[in-house]
């Protein structure tokens, strides 16, 4: 199995919800980016990034079927366009097909907490604990990734220590929110991974 379907896959299907746009060229590569709409069970849609080389999409055959399945790793860098540095995440995509399949989100993500947990309550009472997990990627580089876990596993974590190899599964979220800026409120969108699953481990 691929060293990065170990540590970091992801695997969602939606609807692409707007035309793949030039994002960069990189090693003699052109990459594309468009929005992909997911919904929840709740109903609530997610908006994810999609980042996709020129020539999957030259390969991706039209279909009838309205959803799009995306697998690939999740990926983050900062941007510094605007005021301050912005953690932005993307899934790159390995694979990009057509399917009549339900919504889906599925991240998997092993790697190691690169700061303390922080263990804090939402408005309504209920337990949520921030992890930063630092996931190694090929050539020596690392995505830093912000997760989320609640509950009784919110509580587990909060005790493990910077450092800490750490395993976890659940889904990629959008989440809006407004940010104060000197020149007034600035509605912002911010990714995390909401994890379902999560676990410390020994490797």
């Amino acid at each position: 199995m691929d060293r990065m379907e170990v540590n970091n896959y992801a695997r969602l299907c939606g609807v692409m919800a707007a035309a793949p746009a030039f994002s960069h060229s990189s090693r003699g590569l052109d990459f594309y980016t468009f929005p992909l709409t997911v919904e929840r069970l709740s109903g609530n849609t997610d908006t994810l990034n999609i980042l996709v080389r020129s020539e999957q999409l030259a390969a991706l055959e039209p279909a009838e079927a309205g959803k799009l399945c995306v697998t690939g790793e999740v990926r983050s860098f900062n941007s510094r366009r605007g005021t301050g540095a912005r953690l932005v995440i993307t899934v790159l995509a390995r694979e990009l097909e057509f399917c009549d399949e339900e919504d889906g989100n599925l991240v998997r993500l092993r790697g190691t907490l690169c700061k303390a947990p922080n263990l804090r309550c939402t408005p309504l009472g209920r337990e949520i604990c921030d992890l930063m997990l630092a996931v190694t990627r090929r050539y020596g580089r690392s995505d830093y990734l912000p997760c989320i876990c609640w509950g009784l596993a919110a509580r587990e974590a909060a005790a493990w220590e910077a450092g800490t190899s750490v395993h976890l599964e659940g889904r990629l979220q959008s989440r809006d929110y407004i940010k104060l800026t000197e020149t007034g409120p600035v509605q912002r969108t911010a990714f995390e991974i909401s994890a379902t699953q999560v676990r410390r481990t020994e490797d």
